[in-house]
């Protein structure tokens, strides 16, 4: 995605994108990630926001948490998010270091799934991958290729690079 001059313009957002930034989420550092990785689903395939991160139920509300719930072909579908990059921006982001981040992000959406409560149970949840640039993607598919099949389990990844006025994503 390339932002070009404009960066940040929530005027241009769809209606979820506006409503996950005004009820918020539990850590305010990533709500613009948020924004992007459900803005990318509402375009690209159609993908309806019902939920946000404080209003998904918990069997265990102390438990690990998913960061939207969304409906896609009359499916829910649980959405976490994650940023790939690294300070400052265009130092070198690693296979290594993209593989710590995929496998504990995997790993927390197994836990997700098995605490969300019957009425919000998602049948597949997406792991969208905000990335600041291709190295990042890069390091992502290799990191992602080699990660072992049961911690990938059956989570779709989404990764998204952007560009142009982004550093308010990160």
């Amino acid at each position: 995605i390339d932002f070009g001059m404009v960066g940040y313009d929530y005027d241009l957002l769809t209606p979820g994108g506006q409503q996950i930034f005004d009820e918020g989420n539990l850590n305010p550092s990533s709500i613009y990630s948020e924004i992007v990785a459900y803005e990318v689903l509402a375009r690209c395939e159609s993908a309806e926001l019902l939920k946000t991160e404080a209003t998904i139920v918990y069997q265990n509300p102390m438990g690990k948490k998913t960061d939207l719930l969304v409906e896609m072909d009359g499916l829910k579908v649980g959405v976490s998010v994650v940023r790939a990059v690294f300070f400052p921006f265009d130092d070198p982001y690693t296979p290594a270091m993209a593989a710590t981040m995929l496998d504990g992000k995997l790993k927390d959406i197994k836990i997700s799934s098995a605490n969300v409560a019957p009425e919000d149970a998602w049948v597949k949840q997406i792991l969208s991958v905000v990335a600041y640039g291709p190295m990042h993607l890069d390091s992502l598919l290799t990191a992602y290729a080699g990660l072992d099949a049961q911690t990938k389990a059956d989570t779709i990844l989404v990764i998204t690079v952007t560009n142009g006025d982004d550093a308010f994503i990160y």
